[in-house]
């Protein structure tokens, strides 16, 4: 399936703060060095690369000891985590050893996924792991990727027990708004994807609405979750202003505003500019 066309460049630069360049070059055939230089074509001049597992994790450092204008962050997703059972103490301890580059600003994606792991005893072991990477992002003073998946509750569980990073960001923010005060009563930035473009979710954008300005994040989680006109096309980093521009209707701000609200939230959630 062809790539989509370029968009028209943001008027502001922004960051793409979750996005998996290693896949969206398999799954597209996309290279990562392209989708660099196509996403800085329209204004998304950095990017947060995320690990999945260890591979990926690895990769991720690489990569942002590669590029200037990437950063990394490690972790087991929790479905890895889930299916890894008793070899995810070794996992982790990879994990623990990666955290420490100077390359590496979040812990995650971490979190929960209750709708890809059913199980009792696979939903404990992805809490254990949640709880392994709470305590990485806080002894490291990492920022916290969090993944959630039909597990609000418990997601908000794990983390009042564990204690929270300084720094929390929620992937692919999926609640209403009901749970996006929960998460910004936690100190929690609110990640947008191209989902909150989708039709069939106001409750994105009614949380989109009531979220601080100064606690606004985008990203692609590229290849995946491609906005609209795009959807069910594979997405990459340079279709992000598709989902900027729906959310500054949907906040009714001026572009430039919400850009360069997005591009100074970014520094602040992961730690400080880059590139």
């Amino acid at each position: 399936m062809p790539l989509p066309e370029l968009p028209e460049p943001l008027p502001v630069p922004v960051v793409d703060t979750h996005c998996h360049l290693d896949t969206t070059q398999v799954v597209s055939g996309l290279p990562a060095e392209r989708a660099l230089d196509d996403a800085a074509a329209v204004n998304v001049r950095r990017i947060v690369q995320i690990g999945c597992d260890v591979a990926g994790s690895r990769w991720a450092v690489e990569a942002a000891r590669r590029w200037p204008s990437v950063v990394a962050s490690v972790a087991i997703h929790p479905n890895d985590a889930a299916r890894l059972g008793g070899a995810l103490g070794v996992a982790l301890t990879e994990i623990g050893r990666l955290v420490k580059d100077s390359a590496v600003r979040g812990v995650g994606e971490t979190g929960l996924d209750f709708y890809r792991t059913r199980s009792d005893t696979g939903q404990e072991i992805q809490r254990e792991a949640f709880a392994a990477h709470i305590a990485l992002a806080r002894v490291h003073a990492k920022t916290l990727v969090i993944h959630d998946r039909d597990a609000h509750a418990a997601v908000l569980e794990v983390l009042d027990a564990a204690g929270a990073a300084e720094r929390i960001v929620m992937h692919c923010f999926s609640g209403d708004p009901e749970f996006a005060r929960d998460c910004l009563d936690r100190g929690a930035y609110l990640s947008f994807a191209g989902t909150v473009t989708f039709n069939k979710n106001e409750h994105l954008r009614d949380a989109l609405r009531l979220c601080p300005l100064d606690r606004i994040l985008v990203e692609t989680d590229a290849p995946y979750l491609t906005p609209m006109p795009w959807r069910g096309r594979p997405n990459a980093s340079y279709l992000i202003p598709h989902t900027v521009r729906a959310m500054a209707e949907v906040r009714d701000l001026a572009l430039p505003d919400l850009c360069r609200a997005l591009d100074a939230n970014a520094e602040a959630a992961f730690g400080g500019s880059w590139g």
